[in-house]
């Protein structure tokens, strides 16, 4: 199932989506059980969680695009100094 030499980010990802269903489902477990809170605060904290999750998401996704773009910036200008370092290098020659 999972591919050992590819990486370990998978193993992880798995263990942390098994992670947040098993919250989901503790969180809806503990809403429903609760009888004192009326059905409407009862959704009102679900969709709060709802969006809390999906803005984490995105919290995490624009920081992992802003560290690619930051390494994909830093890798053209290595590769334009270490061009510039050639052509001067192989001009005296």
């Amino acid at each position: 199932m999972f591919d050992m030499n590819k990486n370990d980010n998978t193993l992880i990802m798995v263990f942390n989506g098994a992670g947040v269903v098993a919250a989901y489902i503790l969180l809806g477990i503990s809403l429903w059980l609760s009888t004192e809170v009326p059905l409407s605060t009862k959704g009102f904290w679900g969709i709060g969680i709802l969006m809390l999750t999906i803005s984490l998401v995105n919290f995490v996704k624009y920081r992992f695009d802003t560290q690619q773009r930051e390494d994909r910036l830093r890798m053209i200008e290595e590769a334009k100094n270490e061009q510039m370092l050639a052509k001067y290098v192989t001009k005296d020659e």
